[in-house]
């Protein structure tokens, strides 16, 4: 398991969101440089966000949700497109789980365990 992971679940259907493309992105001297990606699986998880031996640096990370490519697939109404979360880690390995609950006109997030 990577050091940090995420999943979805789609709030609006009580199921995990399948299918989402996420990017993992850090901060270095004001530009975002990508560290991983990947798409949710069947149970709306991805486990390797990034490269499970990688620790990361002490910083500032984004995971980019493309929230446009699951609502169109579904073909449902995309009124927030995409979902950026920014948050600071520090530099001592430590796991960080950063979901998402998500509905067609909402969303949320906090630092899952």
């Amino acid at each position: 398991m990577s050091q940090i992971t995420t999943h979805i679940l789609d709030i609006a259907l009580g199921a995990p969101a399948v299918g989402v493309p996420i990017t993992l992105f850090t901060l270095d001297a004001e530009q975002w440089l990508q560290v991983g990606s990947g798409e949710t699986n069947t149970d709306g998880r991805i486990p390797d966000l990034c490269a499970p031996e990688a620790v990361l640096a002490a910083g500032d990370y984004r995971v980019h949700f493309d929230t446009a490519a699951y609502f169109e697939s579904r073909d449902a109404a995309v009124f927030y497109p995409w979902v950026d979360v920014v948050f600071r880690i520090g530099g001592d390995g430590q796991h960080y789980h950063i979901p998402l609950l998500l509905s067609p006109y909402g969303y949320s997030t906090y630092r899952g365990s």
